[in-house]
């Protein structure tokens, strides 16, 4: 039994903020139902497609553990057979642009008619009911609205935005946890309910720890603080190792507690036990105002050393470091190949690919990873034994293109 054994979803969601929350569900076990357009499918799999005719790697890495039906729900087919399909769910999740879904007659009002148990999850860009609600929205944008551009780059600067796709993959988990918590309030009320996140308000949950900074300036606007931690201490940084290459470097950090060692260790890691004591690093606020003197020998240390054999002298000395490790490398990584952070899947299309796994590890059971779905896959199957639709009626409606 999976943690969500039983539970089903009809998923409308496209590209990646959606399709991260589904996802999720799928690795816990959950019957994850793709509806997606018979012509194309869902637009990530043209999105970056890098082998034509063959579903791109943007959406093999988010649709994991998903059945596709292919259905056309602008058809008055289409329209009857996605109602059957409701009425069997216990989950439906959307993302699409503003105004799309209640075009399609699938609002929550009109799904929760169909089903009232149902838990309705949908993501925005922003408070539908806000200024912005009718405006579009996409991972950069979302990222720039919910104040975490204004916070990356160098003081000097001008923002940037970060690498991770923070608004897309964290509006989606935020929704996959309200979606949770419905469920079980479900459990206890019989009742379903509607569960939406913006991108622009789950990017400002993830700034959080900036807001006190703000509290703490006074209310003026954060400053970027570059890979700095936007205090004054020192170490705080990265630092370039050998032999000098695009990432190359190493993030050393020493905690800013009275009573923390972090410095001394330090010192005695890059053979400058001869500085312990010296009122000019004895806090770090002291070590901030020398901190020319302290990025220098720290500097000549690391640029002596790969980023891996520093990482294992000042992490196994006891001192908050980590390698600047690129997606590549950490892919090759052999214990995160082994305890699933990376998995191996196949498509008859693909062949072997790898991807990233579930995360989240669980004492009595590891979800299975089955590769991403092709278009209209388990179309026949789904509609046959959900919708009841004859073996007659599927070859009409994929003769009227409805499938």
């Amino acid at each position: 039994m999976s943690p969500l054994s039983g539970i089903r979803v009809v998923d409308l969601t496209q590209y990646e903020a959606g399709t991260s929350c589904t996802q999720s569900l799928a690795w816990l076990g959950a019957e994850v139902i793709k509806i997606e357009s018979p012509r194309y499918g869902e637009q990530g799999r043209i999105s970056s497609r890098d082998i034509p005719g063959i579903d791109s790697p943007y959406f093999l890495l988010l649709n994991a553990n998903k059945q596709s039906v292919a259905l056309d729900l602008k058809s008055e087919q289409g329209k009857k057979i996605i109602r059957k399909l409701i009425e069997t769910a216990d989950v439906f999740v959307e993302n699409f642009g503003p105004g799309s879904i209640e075009r399609l007659g699938l609002s929550y009002d009109d799904v929760a008619a169909i089903n009232p148990r149902i838990i309705y999850g949908t993501i925005k860009g922003y408070d539908p009911e806000g200024p912005y609600g009718s405006y579009l929205s996409m991972d950069p944008i979302g990222q720039a609205m919910g104040g975490s551009i204004a916070i990356t780059g160098l003081p000097d600067g001008t923002p940037v935005r970060p690498g991770p796709t923070m608004a897309d993959t964290g509006s989606g988990l935020h929704l996959t946890i309200g979606i949770l918590a419905a469920l079980r309030e479900r459990d206890t009320s019989g009742e379903g309910q509607k569960v939406s996140v913006s991108m622009q308000e789950a990017m400002i949950n993830f700034c959080r720890i900036s807001y006190s900074r703000t509290i703490s300036a006074g209310d003026r606007p954060v400053e970027r603080a570059g890979s700095g931690m936007g205090l004054k201490a020192a170490p705080a940084r990265l630092y370039v190792c050998k032999p000098g290459g695009p990432n190359d470097y190493i993030y050393v950090y020493a905690s800013r507690t009275p009573q923390s060692r972090h410095w001394d260790r330090i010192l005695e890691t890059i053979g400058r036990e001869d500085l312990k004591g010296d009122p000019r690093f004895a806090t770090a606020e002291s070590r901030w105002e020398h901190r020319e003197i302290v990025d220098g020998m720290i500097s000549e240390w690391t640029g002596q050393r790969t980023k891996i054999e520093a990482v294992h002298a000042l992490a196994g000395a006891g001192v908050p470091a980590g390698a600047v490790m690129n997606p590549a490398e950490l892919a090759e990584d052999p214990h995160l190949n082994s305890n699933g952070a990376f998995v191996k899947v196949s498509r008859p299309d693909r062949g072997e690919y790898k991807m990233p796994g579930w995360p989240v590890k669980m004492s009595r059971w590891k979800p299975a990873i089955v590769a991403a779905p092709t278009l209209g896959a388990n179309t026949r199957e789904v509609l046959s034994t959900l919708a009841d639709v004859t073996d007659a009626e599927l070859d009409q409606l994929e003769s009227d293109g409805v499938i």
